[in-house]
């Protein structure tokens, strides 16, 4: 037996619901001004009423758009900024192709996946936390398609949103210090990594600034392994520390079980700070002192920059800065000493 197929809602569906025109409705799907914000409203409101989809290719005859983003990604684990971006991209009314391309970033690489997706996308977004592409290089592989990079070096003259990776590693070493720690420890993240290098290079300049020797540190790759076999190396050394800056919480999991192993007490022999806030740091054992990195602003600030750029090619080029915050649990303390 056959099944009714479910009709579609259309534009005039919605005109029809709402009591307004069919233009005026195309003008709110699409975005554009002239809408009372009380109309805009309810046109919103029937819109998800009636799950309204809109149709691709009209909309590409009819806006010159496809309503279609491409994220690269370059990252040790994107895993915590691509929800966010996903769903904002849902937010914005755009799909988005998800492309992860191999370390270190090449033109070669950038430019075949790009030749894939030319005639499909009004847009990218580049996650591209290393410095082997400049903005003159990802302006000749994109020809003319507005981009955003996330997350690359602070002070970077391309259209980018970042957090402020030197003000938070400061954060992080200064609430330490405060606590009265002078031999802390750092397990750095990988230093070809500009959030990595930045957080290292922090750790190191301030406490150079505040008398402190920054000599105790190992590199890992922000995975729990590293952080484990790291804090092992660091163990190793057999020199004193009473503090331990990780950079990021996922390597500061694997280097508070390699302090348990050592039979060091968090917070009473050793304080740990890690970096993210990842959403179970706050159940580790003991739950993570660490910075907060909003990933949900990121990929709001992101995808909201990359559709004005789309919408408006004068739309100036700049850095979006956002900071961390520090978050104190169990695993500070004052150090007894």
């Amino acid at each position: 037996m056959a099944h009714p197929q479910i009709k579609q809602a259309t534009l005039r569906d919605i005109a029809d619901e709402v009591g307004v025109s069919y233009q005026t409705v195309w003008r709110v799907v699409n975005d554009h001004p002239n809408v009372a914000k009380a109309t805009r409203s309810r046109v919103q409101r029937a819109v998800e009423e009636l799950d309204y989809r809109p149709h691709r290719a009209a909309q590409m005859l009819t806006t010159g758009r496809s309503y279609i983003l491409q994220l690269v990604i370059f990252e040790y684990g994107h895993s915590d900024r691509l929800p966010a971006i996903l769903h904002w991209g849902r937010e914005y009314g755009y799909s988005i192709i998800v492309t992860e391309l191999e370390v270190p970033p090449t033109a070669a690489s950038v430019r075949s996946v790009l030749r894939e997706t030319s005639q499909m996308i009004d847009g990218l977004l580049f996650l591209m936390p290393y410095p082997h592409l400049n903005y003159d290089d990802l302006s000749d592989l994109c020809q003319g398609r507005p981009f955003v990079v996330v997350n690359t070096k602070l002070g970077s003259k391309m259209p980018s949103v970042v957090f402020d990776q030197w003000n938070g590693a400061r954060s992080a070493v200064s609430h330490l210090i405060d606590l009265g720690h002078r031999e802390i420890a750092e397990i750095s993240g990988p230093l070809d990594h500009f959030d990595g290098a930045m957080r290292h290079r922090a750790w190191e300049v301030f406490l150079g600034n505040n008398g402190l020797e920054p000599s105790l540190t190992a590199a890992g790759d922000f995975s729990v392994c590293s952080g484990y076999l790291c804090a092992g190396q660091i163990l190793a050394q057999k020199r004193p520390f009473t503090a331990l800056f990780v950079g990021n919480d996922t390597m500061a999991l694997g280097a508070l079980r390699a302090l348990h192993e050592a039979g060091l007490r968090i917070p009473q022999d050793v304080s740990v700070v890690g970096f993210d806030d990842i959403p179970i740091a706050a159940y580790f054992d003991p739950p993570l002192t660490t910075m907060r990195q909003d990933f949900e602003a990121l990929g709001r600030e992101s995808i909201e920059y990359l559709v004005s750029r789309i919408g408006n090619l004068d739309v100036p080029i700049q850095q979006r800065v956002l900071y961390p915050e520090l978050v104190i649990r169990k695993s500070t303390q004052q150090n007894p000493v």
